[in-house]
């Protein structure tokens, strides 16, 4: 009787526990959510970071802007009435009268050149110093080499049989600027406009550097290409690196004469050198807006010539240019003047548009003025059609004397005083008309275009 209570109460304190079945497309789901969510969350805490980066990065760091490039104004030409005044006869020292002193001065001269000659080594020597500045430098100062680069545009094509080709072409550079972020090289771009993409070849052409087109003038074909820091090889600029290429002047007609050398590519293949003389300076080139100085040498190069014309002192005054001269003299380097060309390479240097009024003119000369009264300033001899000033009512046979506040005396100083404006910006020109036979004063208002690219 007792075991029969002790197995009734064995059998009450049994207990079995059934696991819960699993409920499979309730638990996919739940896992599928937790997978929508954390992609969700990944992507939202992606794009937050991509958003803010930036932002805190700059804040933390902040970058600074490239410096603004910036040449140095040149003196210009005396204005005809100051070179009026200049010619106005002054006191001279007198010649020296005595006949004994003048003989011994001629006598002693006279030795010194029977006593000196010049032999074939003299030649060596000079053209042993020239090959100095061009490659030695003086220490202090940097080479010419330095100053030049090659600028190389690369560019695909597909074959017929689907394999891609790969093309190069290239352009001599010269270094015209550093805006604290980059180095600004200024180069003929017609031999690179179709490339996809520019490569610097330095140290010639053991180191490479990627660059990217920086601005481009369709008047000229020249184009500024830069180059970061940070693309440029530290090997090479420990070994000397790149420096920028100081710039003369080209104001006045003292150049007739001046040695020069040419660097770049004058004889049409790159790396070539000329030396020679500026044979003229006299020529000018007009076109919408601008004038050109146009430096004539007697150094023979190629028909496809381009670099840059280098003084003695190492300074650039000219950028050689192959289709300027005349049919007789296409064999012969020349190039634009420096000073007329410094506007342009600011504004390709800083990325600014050119200003467009579309005036083509020359400057009055002193024998117009004295003999028909013609006012001095920029004559207007030709309108672009449908070119802002037409458009405002400048005629040809105008003389434009102001823009804004600036008084013109020059065609050049038109083109200077235009360079300094952005396009959509109201000018206000001053100019003379004739009115049967007297000029009078008009003002016109004009917007600014923009030089078509």
């Amino acid at each position: 009787m007792p075991d029969r209570e002790q197995n009734n109460q064995n059998d009450f304190m049994v207990e079995k526990i059934k696991t819960r079945p699993i409920n499979r497309k309730k638990l996919i789901r739940r896992t599928i959510i937790t997978a929508a969510m954390a992609v969700i969350f990944g992507l939202i805490a992606c794009f937050t970071f991509l958003i803010l980066e930036p932002v805190i990065s700059n804040w933390l760091y902040p970058e600074e802007d490239p410096q603004a490039v910036i040449f140095p104004e040149d003196q210009e030409e005396m204005s005809p009435e100051e070179m009026l005044a200049e010619n106005v006869p002054s006191e001279s020292p007198a010649p020296t009268t005595d006949p004994v002193q003048a003989t011994l001065e001629g006598e002693q001269l006279q030795q010194l050149l029977d006593g000196y000659s010049l032999d074939s080594r003299h030649y060596a020597q000079l053209y042993e110093s020239l090959y100095e500045l061009i490659y030695a430098g003086d220490g202090d100062t940097p080479s010419i080499g330095q100053y030049m680069v090659t600028v190389r545009g690369i560019s695909s094509n597909i074959d017929w049989f689907d394999d891609v080709q790969e093309s190069s072409n290239q352009a001599s550079g010269v270094i015209v600027a550093d805006n604290g972020k980059e180095f600004l090289i200024l180069v003929d771009y017609s031999s690179l406009e179709r490339a996809e993409s520019l490569i610097l070849d330095l140290g010639d052409g053991y180191y490479q550097a990627e660059a990217r087109l920086q601005g481009r003038d369709t008047e000229t074909g020249l184009a500024v290409v830069a180059v970061e820091y940070g693309n440029i090889p530290e090997q090479f600029m420990e070994a000397g690196g790149l420096a920028v290429a100081p710039m003369g002047s080209t104001v006045g007609n003292e150049l007739v004469g001046t040695p020069v050398i040419a660097m770049g590519s004058p004889m049409g293949v790159s790396g070539s050198i000329g030396y020679g003389i500026i044979t003229s300076a006299g020529m000018q080139l007009s076109s919408p807006d601008r004038t050109y100085k146009i430096l004539l040498t007697d150094i023979v190069g190629s028909k496809n010539a381009e670099g840059v014309l280098f003084n003695l002192q190492g300074q650039m005054v000219g950028i050689i240019t192959d289709d300027k001269a005349g049919g007789d003299m296409e064999n012969l380097i020349h190039a634009y003047g420096i000073t007329e060309m410094k506007r342009i390479i600011e504004k390709l240097s800083n990325e600014n548009a050119f200003a467009y009024l579309g005036i083509s003119g020359v400057d009055v000369t002193s024998e117009a003025h004295r003999d028909l009264g013609v006012p001095y300033g920029a004559y207007v001899t030709k309108l672009e059609m449908n070119s802002p000033a037409m458009l405002a009512g400048i005629q040809a046979g105008d003389v434009i004397t102001a823009m804004d506040d600036s008084a013109l005396q020059s065609f050049s100083a038109y083109s200077a005083a235009l360079m300094q404006k952005e396009p959509g910006e109201t000018v206000k020109l001053t100019v003379m008309r004739q009115a049967q036979e007297e000029y009078r004063e008009m003002s016109f208002f004009v917007e600014l275009g923009t030089l078509d690219e």
